[in-house]
This record gives C-alpha cells, sequence and structure tokens, in this order.
C-alpha cells in the first residue's frame, strides 16, 4: 500500500525532483509563495467540506426524528415534521450553495494566473 503522504508528493514544488530549481533565489521565493497558497486554498477547501459535511449530519439526524415521528402517527408529532422537513429543506439549499461556492473557487484557482508566479516572472525580467 502507498504512504498516504507520499500520494500527492509530485505535485508539490519542493518535491526532491524540484531540488536543482532552488539554486536561483527568486525561484526558492516563488517555491515557498505557492507552497503557502497552495496550503490556504487546501485549508479552504478542507473547512468547506467539512461545513457540508456538518449539514449533511445534521440532515441525517432530522430526517431519522421525522421518520420516527411519522411512525408513531401522533397527531402533534405530525406536525412537528412540517418544521423538521422545512429545517431539512433549508439545510438542502445551503449544501448546494455551499458546492456552488467551492465550485466557484475551485475554477478561479486554476483558471487566475498565480500571483507569485506572475511577480516572480518579471523580477526575474527585471533582473536580466
Amino acid at each position: 500500500m502507498e504512504n498516504p503522504d507520499n500520494r500527492y508528493s509530485h505535485h508539490r514544488p519542493n518535491s526532491p525532483k524540484s531540488t536543482s530549481l532552488t539554486t536561483n533565489p527568486l525561484l526558492s521565493d516563488f517555491e515557498g509563495a505557492a507552497e503557502g497558497q497552495e496550503n490556504f486554498i487546501w485549508a479552504a477547501f478542507t473547512e468547506n467540506f467539512q461545513e457540508v459535511q456538518s449539514v449533511l449530519d445534521r440532515n441525517r439526524v432530522l430526517i431519522q426524528q421525522v421518520n420516527e415521528n411519522h411512525q408513531s402517527k401522533i397527531h402533534d408529532n405530525m406536525v412537528k415534521n412540517v418544521a423538521l422537513i422545512q429545517e431539512i429543506n433549508g439545510n438542502i439549499s445551503k449544501v448546494v450553495s455551499l458546492y456552488s461556492n467551492l465550485s466557484a473557487n475551485f475554477s478561479n484557482v486554476f483558471n487566475q494566473p498565480n500571483a507569485a508566479a506572475t511577480d516572480s516572472k518579471s523580477n526575474t525580467e527585471e533582473n536580466q
């Protein structure tokens, strides 16, 4: 089985394969900035996914309660289901919104030029 810490090492700028690039101080600074930006991006994605999971977990509990109330066939419990189902519906809308934001952010990360790369490139051109 593959070591989980090494799964994505070929994607990290500081992997052993890229050590020859670090001889240039400008490229070394760029690699540090890129890794910091990558860490920030993954932290934001992780936070978003955790929020989605929290909402989905809440819906699981609400659905169980709705089922229990329905099976009880007690009038008051059936009336409570209206509010529970409304909360479930609101939570589904929230999950859709979170995934929409996540998708937009993901697209922005890959469609916008890396500011650190642009700065590093312009600095390199100025110094030549």
